[in-house]
């Protein structure tokens, strides 16, 4: 009975996935996710909006608690170590982004952490379980998005972790809850209406709370739904249901359980070098490139002799950003981007300091900068190019065309590259001890008999002190 709408398909494959179903590959690629995931949320602790939403979260208190990355000296209910956890992944724009688009970890890893650790006086949960739940969240996500060809284009309306992230979360949760196929179902719908937060929000301190906010709505979901709290059956295939946020949503039933095959089998993430929308890196690539044939032809970078700066991109308009005022909003300008990689030759977390948004050189290469959008360059994660063209006061014309940057899921970071970023990023949090512990504990995590382990880590302790609760299968 429970195959005869598509809700109750997805409940049915959620409460019947389990560890024998994930492939080798999709533990390779989620173990990446997860160790990019814990990196860039612990360099997003050292945020403005993350302290001021820690400082919020403090009100709040129950009997059970959860880690708040990066932090020995409190912990928070789990809803809202959920939530202030992923603020921190989103707070620079730094963290991992699918096809169709949207940003899937998120969403998702903290509020599996943070229930992990609810879990813990009563029941061990193993890296093994972390990683099936995880996925099962990310799975749902990109179901639900491949149900809207609309869905594939980089958004224009919501800010799409709003809407699946919750979705996946509440799936996530409801996997390590053990929830039965109705209580799944139950917990789709409550996190249907938790649902949904508007782009224009966008490059301001409001966007990382959307992720934060999938985090926790979609673990109280399935506490509620663990609780006996019901909502509509059928959520996922009706119109004002899932269907309210897609204007071609199509939902379709998904594949049996025998040889199940994840999307993340068939679709990698991309794995951000530095902190920015994903359209941004395609410019970074192509202006670093411009700037080696300029200094090539000139020896120096020739600011004073440049005419103008074209940059060639999607029509994207919250990304197209002239002057930006804030790091927010210099993570969200494809101008920004173009005029750093041309004056630094990279970029980097630095990139986005305020003294150097706001230095001369910049403001005054920004002011020669415009955008054009050809009709071929669609907004499309997929597909989109950007190239950068600078034109001397001689006339000289020097160009360059990105088409796959690199950290893209065609042409994904390498282990050590991935491992690089992590330690950095870790470590301006985190002593060497407690960094080299997650990175070990991430790559062995199918063999982890009890996953708090990653959350003792987290919080700051030292590997040493650890070393008896590592126990691997």
């Amino acid at each position: 009975m429970w195959a005869k709408t598509v809700t109750g398909n997805f409940a049915n494959v959620i409460h019947g996935l389990n560890a024998n179903h994930l492939t080798d590959q999709v533990i390779q690629r989620s173990k990446r996710m997860i160790l990019d995931t814990l990196g860039v949320g612990l360099l997003g602790t050292s945020t403005e909006i993350c302290h001021k939403v820690i400082q919020y979260s403090k009100i709040y208190s129950s009997d059970i608690s959860s880690t708040t990355w990066g932090h020995l000296d409190f912990r928070l209910p789990p809803l809202y170590a959920a939530f202030v956890n992923g603020v921190a992944v989103h707070s620079m724009d730094f963290d991992d982004t699918w096809h169709p688009a949207t940003h899937p970890s998120g969403a998702v890893l903290p509020a599996v952490i943070a229930l992990t650790e609810a879990f813990s006086q009563k029941k061990k949960i193993s890296g093994l379980d972390l990683l099936l739940a995880f996925n099962v969240g990310i799975e749902v996500q990109g179901r639900l998005l491949h149900f809207s060809s609309e869905a594939r284009n980089i958004p224009k309306r919501f800010h799409p972790p709003t809407v699946v992230g919750t979705m996946g979360s509440a799936a996530a949760c409801a996997k390590l809850l053990a929830l039965d196929q109705l209580k799944c179902k139950n917990a789709l719908a409550i996190a249907a209406s938790y649902a949904g937060a508007p782009l224009a929000n966008a490059a301001t301190q409001t966007k990382p709370l959307h992720v934060g906010n999938a985090a926790k709505h979609g673990l109280e979901a399935a506490c509620l739904a663990l609780l006996g709290v019901q909502g509509n059956g059928q959520i996922l295939d009706m119109e004002s249901g899932m269907g309210a946020f897609y204007t071609d949503y199509n939902p379709q039933t998904l594949p049996t359980l025998q040889s199940y095959p994840w999307l993340l089998d068939q679709q990698d993430v991309a794995i951000k070098r530095f902190p920015a929308h994903l359209g941004t890196h395609w410019v970074a690539d192509a202006a670093s490139s411009v700037r080696r044939k300029l200094i090539e032809h000139n020896n120096l970078f020739p600011l004073d002799k440049i005419e103008k700066v074209i940059v060639k991109v999607p029509e994207v308009r919250y990304v197209n950003r002239p002057t930006p005022n804030s790091e927010h909003e210099a993570r969200h300008s494809f101008q920004f981007v173009a005029c750093s990689a041309l004056l630094d030759g990279s970029m980097s977390v630095q990139s986005f300091a305020s003294e150097n948004i706001h230095r001369p050189a910049l403001r005054e290469l920004l002011c020669k900068t415009h955008l054009q959008h050809p009709p071929d360059n669609k907004p499309s994660f997929e597909n989109l190019y950007c190239e950068v063209s600078v034109t001397l006061q001689d006339g000289y014309t020097f160009s360059d065309r990105c088409d796959t940057f690199y950290g893209h899921w065609r042409k994904p970071l390498r282990k050590e590259d991935l491992e690089k970023k992590f330690q950095s990023n870790a470590s301006r949090v985190l002593s060497a001890e407690a960094t080299e512990g997650i990175l070990e504990t991430v790559y062995n995590l199918e063999k982890v008999e009890d996953s708090s382990v990653l959350s003792t880590f987290l919080s700051g302790q030292s590997a040493t002190a650890l070393s008896e609760k590592l126990h691997l299968l």
